[in-house]
């Protein structure tokens, strides 16, 4: 169920509170303002787009977590990337087509909903806004990029290893790792249809990786207890930290 949320001012926005996201001028944080059209909240599980939609909008998830995928004519689904806070979503397509993509919440979320026939102003009037969405569209191809690199070349080990890693690491930056781990609201299936492998594969492959003494999951909660082995092991390589945009 998707529900109307106060707004909250941008200025005060809890994400630019983490350090994860470079800053805005006054005027740019005004603009974005009053570009929002408004926040919703909706639960776990609910469709934030479905493949085909023609809807004429951008978010921000703001709060929790979801995925952007596609499905095949016989159900089989592909997920192509995690979305976290911060993440912008929608311009993952032509704006003047309908979606191929679907986007699902995995977690109740609120997200600032935005009009793309908008986009054109921001451009026009905060080009250093319109170079930040340019990075943020960049910066998600170089994530499904990684995720093609990890179903087309790594062994399921490493695929599993590396997905752990890159979302762990990813949530890190935002302040979501507590001493006693991540929040991870992935099930076997949500990470079997990233990595392009089956159900029962992945449940080995789990298996083999904890009984190897490289990750925990207790509760739901994700551990890593041995982070450089597991980045060795998928060959992680970690781009140099940078504040990402917010819009």
């Amino acid at each position: 169920m998707t529900h109307m949320s106060p707004k909250i001012p941008c200025k005060q926005c809890p994400l630019r509170a983490t350090g994860a996201f470079s800053a805005n001028t006054d005027s740019e944080i005004e603009f974005i303002e009053h570009m929002k059209k408004r926040e919703i909240s909706v639960g776990a599980g609910s469709s934030i787009l479905r493949e085909g939609d023609d809807r004429k909008e951008l978010f921000t998830l703001l709060s929790g977590w979801a995925f952007r995928y596609r499905t095949l004519s016989d159900g089989r689904r592909q997920i192509f990337n995690f979305l976290l806070p911060g993440d912008f979503i929608g311009l993952q397509h032509q704006l003047d087509a309908r979606h191929p993509h679907g986007v699902e919440t995995l977690t109740e979320s609120t997200l600032c909903v935005f009009p793309s026939d908008r986009l054109w102003d921001l451009y026009r009037t905060h080009p250093a806004l319109g170079f930040d969405i340019t990075w943020l569209t960049a910066n998600e191809e170089l994530i499904v990029d990684e995720n093609l690199l990890s179903v087309g070349r790594r062994s399921a080990t490493e695929r599993i290893a590396m997905l752990m890693i890159h979302l762990y690491k990813r949530a890190e930056r935002l302040g979501m790792v507590e001493p006693d781990g991540l929040r991870l609201p992935l099930n076997q299936q949500h990470i079997a249809d990233a990595l392009g492998l089956s159900l029962v594969h992945t449940n080995k492959t789990l298996k083999r990786l904890n009984a190897a003494g490289l990750y925990t999951l207790k509760d739901g909660r994700l551990k890593l207890v041995n982070p450089a082995a597991m980045a060795r092991l998928a060959d992680y390589y970690a781009l140099p930290l940078r504040p990402r945009p917010l819009i």
